[in-house]
């Protein structure tokens, strides 16, 4: 479904060299109303609108736009082909995706600017 709206990214690749490639053509209609919905989540406080803003700090609001728009599509095909309702991922989803990474990086940023630190698990209320 989503090769078919055109919002998979192309595939160049060369020597073993990655070079840019466009979207796929295809249904331009549904490309374009998904792709202004994909805009207008990014400063919703959800699932999508963070997914906008981390791409969009690393690739530029157009294409993350087109990641969104892709994400979109792929949600909608799971829950129509699953009879299933949507239940959004939250907001601090990715941070708790990599919450050990960041745990690291944060203590080695601290260490190297001549800290001691001492780490100690929250206590469950």
């Amino acid at each position: 479904m989503c090769s078919w709206t055109g919002l998979v990214p192309g595939q160049n690749e060369s020597a073993g060299k990655r070079k840019s490639a466009k979207t796929k053509k295809g249904n331009k209609y549904l490309r374009s109303a998904l792709t202004e919905a994909a805009h207008s989540v990014r400063g919703s406080k959800n699932y999508l609108g963070a997914l906008y803003r981390r791409t969009a700090s690393r690739k530029g609001k157009k294409r993350a736009g087109i990641v969104v728009a892709h994400a979109m599509l792929r949600i909608s095909y799971y829950l129509l082909t699953r009879k299933e309702m949507y239940v959004d991922l939250g907001e601090d989803y990715f941070d708790k995706q990599r919450q050990q990474s960041i745990v690291r990086h944060s203590l080695r940023r601290l260490e190297s600017l001549g800290y001691t630190v001492t780490l100690e698990e929250p206590k469950a209320s």
